[in-house]
């Protein structure tokens, strides 16, 4: 197996995944299966169960003579990014790497990862994410431009390895430094459940990180791949609208708080190159026979309407204070409480 030492830079890297609820065990299970088969060895998987005493138990009986898998109680409020701080705090690792929990790495994920932070002054490395459809295949009505809907790379993003905005946060990674610099996520701006799939707490972030650091590198590298549960409730229409009005509701909470312009930089490319190219795409292949290709354009033109609409109405609740959020305090784990495994 290779190991860490055969790179010329090799940063020690924790491995966050945020779990929530028993329906997703057996994705739990193999995402960290995925982490534990990497050709580059984490130091650790960090296991933060949300606000569920259950499943945190179930959890540590699992992992109990796994050395290298802990697992923590989320120490913050209910949600995603305080999990997130959560796993910050009790990481041990010079790099941190988060995966979603319905979600499995391939063998050379953290490779791709470990190699980008050879630079200095790179912060943060994201990677690719692969939706894998439980109905087997796309639906023909879904346009690749929208796969960020279902937590996926979409149509837009740049290919190979390049600088960005931001990282996506369910298949990324920061150097600690990165949350001593800007602090951690946001809490009240991201994903509680499933609850309204409110999201952007990375983009936040990384807005946040590049003020705080003007020499900080933000990385892509699309050979850094996950592959990403959709279950059959995220191929329908309902939960496409959802979804995009979150989206645009986050992003006036993101716009509110770093300004439009670094806010809503890269959606401007987005709404003005890609989507329009998509649309013409999709009417191309409805006047070429080809199935789905008209109800691809409708949904790109409802994804954009209903998000817009979600920015207008978020932009009206942040300015009566209706919507808020808060930087993310990364405080020290108890690991004697939460503990499962021993040291590595």
């Amino acid at each position: 197996m290779s190991t860490p030492g055969t790179l010329a830079h090799s940063p020690a890297v924790s491995v966050v995944v945020c779990v929530y609820t028993e329906d997703r065990w057996e994705d739990i299970l193999a995402a960290v299966s995925s982490v534990g088969a990497q050709s580059y060895p984490a130091l650790e998987t960090l296991l933060v169960v949300d606000h569920n005493p259950a499943l945190r138990d179930r959890l540590a009986r699992e992992y109990k003579e796994t050395p290298r898998v802990r697992v923590l109680a989320n120490t913050g409020p209910r949600g995603l990014s305080a999990g997130r701080n959560t796993g910050i705090a009790a990481a041990r690792g010079e790099v941190i790497a988060f995966l979603d929990d319905d979600a499995v790495a391939e063998r050379d994920w953290l490779r791709h990862f470990a190699e980008g932070y050879a630079d200095p002054r790179v912060m943060a490395v994201g990677g690719r994410t692969v939706p894998v459809w439980a109905s087997g295949r796309r639906p023909a009505w879904f346009p690749e431009e929208f796969d960020w809907v279902v937590g996926c790379a979409y149509k837009g993003l740049p290919r190979g390895r390049a600088r960005v905005r931001n990282v996506l946060g369910g298949n990324a990674s920061f150097r600690r430094t990165a949350f001593d610099a800007a602090g951690g996520f946001a809490t009240g701006i991201g994903r509680d459940g499933d609850r309204r799939p409110l999201g952007c707490e990375e983009t936040e972030l990384c807005i946040r990180l590049s003020r705080a650091r003007p020499d900080a590198v933000l990385l892509l590298d699309d050979r850094a791949v996950i592959h990403h549960r959709v279950p059959a409730a995220r191929e329908r229409f309902g939960y496409f609208r959802t979804r995009t009005y979150a989206e645009g509701l986050s992003k006036a909470l993101v716009a509110r708080s770093v300004g439009a312009d670094k806010g809503l930089e890269s959606e401007r490319r987005y709404t003005t190159r890609v989507l329009p190219a998509g649309v013409a795409r999709g009417l191309r292949d409805a006047l070429l026979g080809r199935p789905g290709g008209a109800r691809r354009a409708g949904a790109i033109v409802a994804g954009v309407l209903t998000a817009a609409g979600g920015y207008v109405v978020g932009s009206v609740r942040a300015r009566r204070g209706a919507m808020t959020f808060s930087v993310g305090r990364i405080e020290p784990a108890e690991p004697e409480r939460t503990r499962a495994g021993t040291d590595a």
